[in-house]
């Protein structure tokens, strides 16, 4: 059975990063765990935190309600930037 904060983490409403998540670790298995195979993966995983904290951040200091937007409205602000 997973715990509370894992099946968070694998919630697309709260974790805006799973696809990269999940990509890094796919890679971290098929190379052995060798993380030098695997840099654009960290690096991509790096970019959507940074990212989507930004805008958590944003939002928060504009007092929106939840600070992280869904899945759903996540796909329109990227959809919104091109």
């Amino acid at each position: 059975r997973m715990s509370r904060h894992a099946k968070k983490l694998r919630d697309h409403d709260i974790n805006p990063c799973l696809a990269e998540t999940d990509a890094t670790t796919k890679c971290m298995d098929d190379n052995n765990y060798n993380k030098d195979m695997c840099t654009d993966y960290f690096l991509k995983y790096k970019n959507c935190r940074t990212f989507w904290h930004g805008i958590m951040m944003q939002r928060k200091r504009s007092g929106v309600k939840p600070e992280m937007p869904s899945a759903e409205e996540r796909k329109k602000i990227l959809e919104s930037m091109g």
